[in-house]
């Protein structure tokens, strides 16, 4: 369960330390269902598309609750939880349960694609019906755990998405894109699109006693339930920062110095961060939480140096 979430839109050697880490720190259901969503975030931190940390930790407690502590085994139970879809929920009942259970991951799309010579963009909803219907025709009845783990791994070490090993593909015979001649042509692409690009400003504040101020972002949206720097508008102009900071969280902030742009590209839209370093003055950091002088609820938090490498922040923001 936990490989497959890991390994959605992610390859197996950037997973494997982050795996061997997270199941060292969560090694049974319980201790991550009862853990922090702090603690799992911080421990997932770098792998992107957090959502399905998020989800991991809300299905481990749904778990908990509804199965007594047991991974359901059936289809409808596991495809229930939260973060698992119809291709994960199979490769769980087929791997670890040993039933006849279907998948569709991206490297089967890509298998199948080229074995049948599909030549329409498998991410359309008509293609991967049909998809499908190929992939249960061909689930077989018995050792379903050896061909799901099989047909994965041809995708993965022989049918890439560049420079396919044709030469040495076992199904090589019976292939319609290798006899074709097609295989680096299939799967088609996704249809272009221009991807946006957005700016803002980061802010990097230090306390007088070297603290940096964080927030908490909300845990929907990018980055959720992680820890981030205050951003502005690039709207603003660079100069006005320390005036905006002043009416954001009260106190007086002195600059100190701009750092280069951070490029970080998103599946849906490029983002600049662009930082720049204040001082705040004054700061009393008793209470180990800021009250800025704003109407709604703070989720401004004071960090020291130490504490940055035992909390969980985006890869870009922890650059």
């Amino acid at each position: 369960w936990v490989s497959e979430i890991m390994l959605q839109q992610t390859q197996v050697t950037s997973v494997i330390d982050y795996y061997q880490r997270f199941m060292h720190r969560f090694p049974t259901l319980p201790s991550l269902a009862n853990a922090e969503e702090d603690d799992v975030l911080a421990h997932w931190a770098g792998l992107g598309y957090y959502a399905r940390a998020r989800n991991l930790h809300k299905a481990a407690k749904q778990i908990q609750h509804d199965f007594q502590g047991n991974f359901p085994d059936s289809f409808e139970d596991i495809v229930a939880l939260s973060g698992i879809g119809r291709s994960t929920a199979g490769a769980i009942l087929s791997i670890a349960f040993k039933q006849q259970a279907t998948i569709l991951d991206g490297n089967v799309k890509r298998v199948l694609c080229r074995f049948y010579a599909v030549e329409n963009w498998p991410g359309e909803k008509k293609t991967e019906n049909i998809l499908w219907g190929l992939a249960e025709q061909l689930t077989p009845e018995t050792r379903t755990d050896d061909y799901t783990q099989a047909i994965m791994d041809l995708g993965a070490t022989l049918c890439t998405r560049s420079k396919p090993d044709c030469s040495r593909c076992p199904l090589n015979g019976q292939c319609e894109a290798f006899k074709q001649n097609l295989q680096t042509q299939l799967p088609k692409s996704k249809p272009k699109k221009v991807i946006p690009q957005r700016h803002t400003w980061l802010v990097l504040i230090e306390s007088e006693n070297g603290a940096r101020l964080l927030e908490k972002r909300a845990p929907a949206g990018i980055w959720g339930g992680l820890y981030s720097l205050p951003e502005f508008s690039t709207d603003i102009d660079e100069a006005e920062l320390a005036k905006l900071c002043e009416q954001r969280f009260g106190g007086q902030f002195e600059y100190i110095e701009k750092h280069n742009s951070i490029n970080h590209v998103f599946s849906h839209f490029k983002l600049e961060l662009k930082p720049i370093k204040l001082k705040m003055m004054g700061t009393d950091l008793d209470s180990g939480k800021m009250t800025p002088e704003i109407k709604e609820p703070s989720s401004f938090y004071w960090f020291d140096e130490a504490q940055l490498n035992n909390i969980a922040l985006p890869a870009p923001i922890s650059k």
